[in-house]
C-alpha cells in the first residue's frame, strides 16, 4: 500500500464467527485493537515520516450479505447497486 498500490482486506465467514471483532477490535484496548485500526496507525505513521511525497488515502467499509451490498460508513439501510 505504501508503494502506491491498492490494498484490500477481505473478511469472509459465517455469521457470528468474529469477522467484525477481528476488523474493529476493542477501541479502548491497545492489545485488542482490530486489523483496521492497526493498519491505519501504520499507514499514518509512514505518511508522517515520508518527505516530498503526497498521499491520498481512501477507505471503504462494505458488507455483502444475501447478494446485497451496503456501505457501512453511510446509511446502512440503503443498498448499493
Amino acid at each position: 500500500v505504501m508503494e502506491g498500490y491498492n490494498g484490500t482486506i477481505f473478511a469472509y465467514g459465517q455469521t457470528g464467527s468474529g469477522k467484525s471483532f477481528t476488523m474493529h477490535g476493542l477501541a479502548d484496548s491497545s492489545s485488542q485493537k482490530g486489523i483496521i485500526p492497526r493498519a491505519f496507525e501504520h499507514i499514518f505513521e509512514s505518511v508522517q515520516c515520508a518527505e516530498n511525497t503526497k498521499f491520498l488515502l481512501r477507505a471503504s467499509y462494505l458488507e455483502i450479505y444475501n447478494e446485497d451490498i451496503r456501505d457501512l460508513g453511510a446509511d446502512t439501510k440503503q443498498k448499493l447497486k
